[in-house]
């Protein structure tokens, strides 16, 4: 008897073990995430305002059903849309073109990989410092080149109802290129140089040995990025923030900006986390497609 519950036993101590082990890890996430998105769904069901001095009420969907008339908060979602795409699509067409040229044997080729990655190290505030420096209208390096080609007196970019949200996906891009860069590198140079060799000797050219060889191996990391990518952009807040605080005239107000504004501008703190819930909702739906689709169809999918 005594040698058949010993294991028993000894895994449940193996258990206990374990957990002790994760829990300094877990921690974090339970009181920093996760608790803060369950009073954040909660708060959502309430009319919580800042300076109110009357007990916060239970309001049911109250919130939800103002946010489905609320034409200002569909419009900032259908920016959000347009904001994600913009930037997502580029962002992924300009690190795969830089990705298969820093893959190539270059002379200097690890100083042309570490400059492709300076915007990821980059913080967001810094980096959009830095481009309002560039749209600046009256010393702006881009107005001040476009006067030296004689190309006009340049513009305020950032303020121009026409122009602000194509400045504000420009640098969209550029600042998340490197990461997608990297990530299709890495799959890049896991793929066989053999597979190469094999289809250039079939006579194959640069153009059928991408079709054919290259993209095949990198098609689970292309999709994978460009989907985490797509909800990082629909859910971006800091560089948007700093370039235009979601001017001029709304232009740029993406959702997180209007739920942003919504709470710690006019202190609607029940609104602003119904807003939340939506678009949280809205990225685990995303999510769930892709989890699906790979799981369905594997690398192919």
């Amino acid at each position: 008897m005594t040698s058949s519950t010993a294991p028993v036993k000894s895994r449940g101590r193996s258990d206990r073990g374990a957990w002790f082990l994760v829990l300094p890890a877990l921690l974090p996430i339970l009181l920093l995430s996760v608790g803060p998105l369950l009073y954040g769904v909660v708060l959502a069901f309430t009319d919580a305002q800042a300076g109110r001095t009357e007990p916060t009420q239970w309001v049911g969907t109250l919130n939800f059903q103002d946010l489905l008339h609320d034409s200002l908060f569909w419009d900032s979602f259908r920016i959000g849309l347009l904001w994600a795409v913009g930037v997502t699509v580029p962002q992924f067409l300009l690190a795969l073109g830089l990705a298969l040229l820093l893959d190539q044997r270059l002379r200097l080729r690890w100083l042309a990989r570490a400059l492709a990655i300076i915007p990821w190290a980059m913080p967001e505030v810094v980096v959009g410092i830095m481009w309002r420096l560039v749209y600046n209208p009256d010393a702006g390096i881009l107005n001040e080149t476009i006067r030296d080609l004689g190309l006009g007196d340049g513009r305020d970019w950032l303020t121009g109802l026409a122009t602000a949200l194509p400045a504000v996906i420009l640098v969209g891009v550029w600042a998340g290129m490197p990461q997608t860069t990297v990530a299709l590198l890495a799959g890049l140079q896991n793929t066989p140089g053999e597979l190469h060799e094999a289809a250039a000797l079939d006579g194959a050219g640069a153009w059928r040995r991408f079709r054919t060889v290259t993209w095949p191996a990198i098609r689970p990391v292309a999709l994978a990025i460009t989907a985490l990518n797509f909800i990082w952009n629909f859910n971006s807040f800091a560089l948007v923030y700093v370039l235009t605080s979601g001017g001029p005239g709304g232009r740029t107000r993406l959702p997180m900006l209007f739920a942003y504004e919504e709470a710690f501008r006019y202190g609607q703190f029940g609104y602003a986390a119904a807003m939340g819930c939506v678009m949280v909702a809205v990225v685990s739906v995303m999510l769930a497609f892709y989890l699906v689709g790979r799981l369905r169809g594997g690398d192919d999918a």
